[in-house]
């Protein structure tokens, strides 16, 4: 019965976060969902703007603590390991639903692209980087990543093994593309608004903050493996090897 909830639960929290993932592209491209980056009426500047600050550093702080490995053998301490991806993935789902909801629009235009063919290059370029994040996420191991990996192991009794560390696809160019995505995704848009930007802007910086912390885990867990990887592909931006 335990393996059995444990798959639920798994399974529960993958859905959400699918609907969150769904969600987000529309948020940010400004179509097909009620609320949008873009949607609604404005408010006092300083007043949105700190709200939005606040919705983006909760996001932050918890997408990054709890991702950490010592908080990880920590929080392992409560949460029975077989779930725990699936919890980090269930919160992280909750508070960017979270901030869907409650975000406050500014909408004093940055740029405006109404050339055509200029505003359709962005849009291409805009579903190009999600494309990016979702061919990431398998590459890697979608399942694992999103935590049902690790119940359906437990539901079949079997125990769960760590990824082995590959140079697969977009990562033989360079070592984040999943990130490298959404950074393409949140900047590609024909009309920036002040609150988009500020999205971005927030969301660029705490990626590149995360991938340090991400790359003293990653290191720590795969060794002199990934140091040599660090040596022979770049962070962000492809570059000749060695760069």
């Amino acid at each position: 019965m335990a393996r059995a909830l444990a798959f639920v639960y798994g399974l529960i929290s993958y859905l959400v976060f699918f609907f969150a993932f769904l969600y987000a592209i529309g948020f940010v491209g400004n179509f097909f969902v009620p609320k949008s980056i873009d949607s609604g009426s404005e408010g006092p500047f300083v007043q949105a703007l700190l709200v939005d600050a606040v919705l983006l550093g909760i996001f932050a702080i918890q997408h990054s603590v709890m991702a950490r490995q010592g908080f990880k053998r920590w929080w392992k301490k409560f949460i029975p390991e077989p779930i725990e991806r699936s919890t980090y993935v269930l919160l992280a789902s909750l508070i960017l639903t979270l901030l869907f909801w409650q975000w406050r629009p500014i909408l004093s235009v940055v740029w405006n692209v109404t050339n055509p063919f200029g505003s359709l290059v962005l849009t291409v370029i805009f579903w190009a980087g999600w494309l990016l994040v979702l061919l990431s996420t398998f590459v890697i191991n979608h399942f694992d990543l999103f935590g049902l990996r690790q119940v359906y192991l437990f539901l079949k009794g079997l125990p769960y093994t760590n990824l082995v560390f590959k140079k697969r696809l977009f990562y033989k160019f360079v070592r984040h593309p999943l990130l490298l995505g959404f950074m393409i995704a949140f900047w590609a848009t024909p009309k920036m608004t002040l609150g988009h930007l500020v999205f971005a802007v927030a969301t660029t910086a705490y990626m590149l903050i995360a991938i340090q912390l991400e790359e003293r885990d990653m290191t720590e867990i795969h060794g002199d493996p990934y140091r040599e990887y660090q040596r022979e592909v770049s962070m962000l931006i492809p570059l000749p090897k060695g760069k």
